[in-house]
């Protein structure tokens, strides 16, 4: 893969080795998120998820921070959690498993799907169990040729989390979603784009560029639009017509106060190209 931004971006000097694990930099509005331990093919540990949820909060409350890019070095996207770091509590007892669940990995899940910027993933390899939901709950998805996507969980006899089985038959329906979850086959980019998981697959070489490139037009674009265009399509799903359309009104209601919304009107009817700020 080619190299990621932070040797050519703003990024902040720390000593915390944290911070070589999850790297961070920004670049013209926009937050590149890179998970590099490329030796364990980016298997995310607790403390590393811990950091991407706080970094994507950061990315919410930043004014000058108007998009997001997930991404990864080496081989691997994110080839799922890797429990190694979490905290011990001692003997499990009923309860444990929920509870680390819900506190863990739907909290990463949640933390993208929340975050009131948009966020790209930039799939560069193999995305599978709870990296695979961490790919497909961004807003869009990029993937490289060589990635594919894997629910592991049925191979380990497990049930999938990290909310799998409420992300995949809201973006491919419930067969579709079960054909993968039931088998747990890899899936190749190519067919995960076609499946309407993927938003375009790019050559290996190509996958930094065009991450950059649809980045930098969101960053660009009137982002309280954005984030408000988010959280309906998001909630769409799971509401009735006439929540829907309340949301819709009250979210254009909202979004009119914004200056981004002026200037675009303002642009409109001067016939010139529109200067959005994030405001």
């Amino acid at each position: 893969m080619p190299s990621s931004p932070e040797d050519t971006t703003e990024s902040t000097e720390s000593t915390d080795p944290l911070d070589s694990l999850v790297l961070h930099a920004t670049d013209n509005g926009v937050s590149w998120i890179t998970l590099n331990r490329p030796e364990a093919m980016n298997a995310v540990t607790w403390d590393q998820r811990e950091r991407v949820i706080a970094l994507l909060a950061a990315a919410s409350a930043d004014p000058t921070v108007r998009a997001v890019v997930l991404t990864a070095t080496g081989r691997g996207f994110c080839a799922g959690a890797d429990l190694r770091g979490a905290p011990t509590t001692g003997d499990r007892v009923p309860g444990d498993v929920a509870r680390t669940i819900r506190l863990g990995a739907q909290r990463l899940i949640a933390a993208v799907l929340d975050c009131e910027k948009p966020v790209i993933a930039a799939v560069n390899g193999t995305a599978a169990g709870i990296g695979a939901h961490l790919a497909f709950a961004c807003d869009l998805v990029l993937a490289a040729d060589s990635a594919k996507f894997i629910e592991v969980f049925v191979r380990r006899g497990l049930v999938p989390d990290g909310g799998g089985a409420y992300l995949l038959p809201r973006l491919i329906g419930p067969q579709r979603a079960k054909e993968l979850m039931f088998f747990g086959d890899s899936l190749p980019a190519r067919e995960a784009e076609r499946l309407g998981l993927v938003n375009r697959v790019v050559p290996d070489e190509e996958l930094t560029t065009t991450a950059r490139a649809w980045a930098q037009r969101l960053a660009d674009g009137p982002t309280r639009a954005i984030a408000l265009t988010k959280q309906l399509v998001n909630a769409s799903p799971d509401s009735d017509r006439a929540t829907a359309f309340a949301a819709e009104a009250m979210a254009q209601e909202i979004n009119m106060t914004t200056q981004d919304a002026n200037e675009g009107v303002a642009s409109f009817v001067e016939r010139r190209t529109p200067k959005y700020r994030g405001l």
